[in-house]
């Protein structure tokens, strides 16, 4: 029975949904003391196509770590994801208003509010705004200018916006279930809690998260979050590929691809081979295991492709030392980082959650990357509060300190 601190992530993807329940104890440590996972139903490509059977999966998968952790959840931190997401890179400049020039909270907060006065189309509402770095009278790279004296403050920072629709379709599957929403995170930066470290943060690298119905891409670089992007393929496009080239169910086409899926069909070999059950009752067939990787990977090197392109998109593509880091589901198939490798020409591992204790076996695996993020996405967020709580940054209110969240 927990006796800390509870906070919940509530993943909801396209194949699985995982609530992920943890206790923070006094030294401070998050211990993960419950999972549950049911497979999804009611969503396509992490958008929300039948309302009544995303709250069912939702309920069942909360009743599932409820039952571990031996406690009751009450309020969640959700992903969100969907092709729907669009982000973007804005500045704003104010002059600081205190006579003897020295930078205040309410000074951060006017330029970051002059930053994100953007036009945003009406069908779309902003999920997060993400300081990447501050201009004081022309010196940059700079992470936290208060107490500094200047007369010009610039920022930067970075905009993520979604469907107004989508967003609140999640939210009502979820209050439905009978949970609060504390705060809806974009998945990638919430994978990027579980999975990358500080130093590759500064050196610059890429997150992929490959889940089942989207590819989430976002890059860092200098420690701030530079660009995101959804991909509208992932292991359900991979799947639904395998069922049509080789006329089998789509059950038993996931199964193959767990099973015998390979990303390279040069690391494969023609004798090898697999049983393919027939649709409708007709025989069991015999293929070569080559046959099953050739198709496999078009898709995956498609996937790869359409990230590299959305990384070129800005201009740190050619600086980020510490390659790519891929995640999520497919990340386990073999054979993944060497086609990313030839894809990306930069060095690529696997990112498995890390930073928390407890059940760790029963999440150190790449599909539980967006929830143990969202755990610890929570984690910094109640950290974050209750230093503004102590200090001056009191002052903020309480929205802006949710979205500087991992910035100071």
């Amino acid at each position: 029975m927990a006796s800390g601190r509870i906070l919940a992530g509530l993943d909801i993807g396209t194949t699985k949904i995982c609530v992920i329940v943890a206790e923070v104890d006094d030294a401070n440590q998050v211990n993960v003391v419950g999972v549950g996972t049911v497979p999804s139903e009611g969503l396509r490509r992490g958008i929300v196509i039948n309302l009544e059977k995303t709250v069912h999966s939702i309920s069942r998968a909360v009743e599932k770590a409820e039952r571990m952790a031996g406690v009751e959840i009450k309020s969640v931190y959700a992903g969100i994801a969907g092709d729907h997401i669009r982000s973007i890179n804005s500045r704003g400049v104010i002059a600081v208003s205190r006579k003897d020039n020295e930078i205040g909270p309410a000074d951060v907060a006017r330029v970051v509010d002059a930053a994100k006065a953007v036009a945003i189309p009406a069908d779309r509402e902003i999920i997060h705004v993400i300081p990447q770095e501050f201009i004081v009278d022309d010196q940059d790279g700079i992470k936290d200018p208060i107490g500094m004296s200047g007369i010009r403050l610039e920022a930067e920072i970075h905009i993520i916006t979604g469907a107004v629709t989508s967003a609140k379709n999640i939210c009502k599957s979820i209050e439905r279930a009978g949970l609060r929403v504390e705060d809806l995170v974009l998945e990638p930066l919430a994978s990027s809690h579980a999975v990358l470290g500080p130093d590759e943060r500064d050196l610059g690298v890429v997150l992929i998260d490959i889940g089942g119905g989207t590819t989430d891409v976002a890059v860092f670089y200098e420690g701030s979050i530079r660009h995101t992007a959804i991909i509208g393929f992932g292991g359900t496009s991979i799947t639904n590929d395998i069922a049509i080239g080789l006329r089998t169910p789509i059950d038993k086409a996931e199964e193959l691809k767990i099973k015998h899926g390979c990303a390279l069909s040069s690391m494969v070999s023609e004798d090898e081979k697999i049983s393919v059950p027939g649709v409708g009752g007709r025989p069991t067939r015999e293929l070569s295991r080559y046959v099953l990787s050739s198709m496999i990977e078009p898709r995956l090197e498609e996937i790869c492709q359409l990230a590299l392109k959305e990384v070129r998109k800005n201009h740190f593509a050619d600086l980020l030392s510490a390659g790519v880091v891929v995640t999520g589901g497919t990340a386990l198939m073999h054979g993944m980082t060497d086609l990313a490798e030839q894809v990306f020409e930069m060095p690529v591992r696997t990112g498995v959650p890390t930073g928390i204790s407890g059940l760790v076996d029963s999440v150190s695996d790449p599909r539980f990357s967006t929830g143990v993020g969202l755990i610890l996405h929570a984690f910094h967020s109640e950290e974050m509060d209750a230093d503004y709580s102590k200090g001056v940054l009191s002052k903020i209110s309480a929205g802006l300190r949710r979205l500087v969240d991992g910035f100071f």
